[in-house]
């Protein structure tokens, strides 16, 4: 049964046993289970947590993600050309200081930020190195 309220941590329990009689870790089957696990995840995740509740998250965070495994669809992924302009926008960088990283006229960055043109492996060595990344996400 979903709960009425949000739990804090603060009214968590703080040994194993009674962590269990507030929410027993057990397989979830639905969407109700699911949001009940997740909020008491939430409650302790970011936490200075004890001994016993650090073991509690981790083995509902283990039924967590095994439901989410099963039930969510794989995640589609992102291009190369999608994760640069990420990067870019993140950094609060524009085509022209692409240009400058990849050390390229700024026609030629604006050209790989419409899809016109793709990165050269220089391009992503240099990239790789201007934001601390691996090279595989802009490929």
């Amino acid at each position: 049964m979903k709960t009425s309220s949000k739990v804090s941590f603060r009214k968590l329990p703080k040994t194993y046993d009674k962590l269990i009689k507030f929410h027993v870790p057990r397989p979830i089957h639905d969407d109700v289970g699911y949001q009940n696990a997740v909020e008491v995840v939430d409650a302790l995740a970011g936490q200075q947590v004890n001994e016993d509740q650090e073991d509690y998250l981790l083995v509902l965070s283990g039924i967590i993600e095994r439901y989410e495994s099963e039930t969510l669809p794989a995640p589609r992924p992102v291009s190369g050309l999608a994760m640069l302009k990420y990067v870019l926008e993140e950094n609060r960088l524009t085509g022209d200081d692409l240009a400058t990283i990849l050390d390229v006229d700024r026609s030629v960055a604006y050209r790989i930020l419409k899809g016109e043109r793709g990165l050269t492996t220089a391009h992503v060595k240099a990239l790789r190195e201007r934001f601390g990344v691996s090279a595989d996400v802009f490929v």
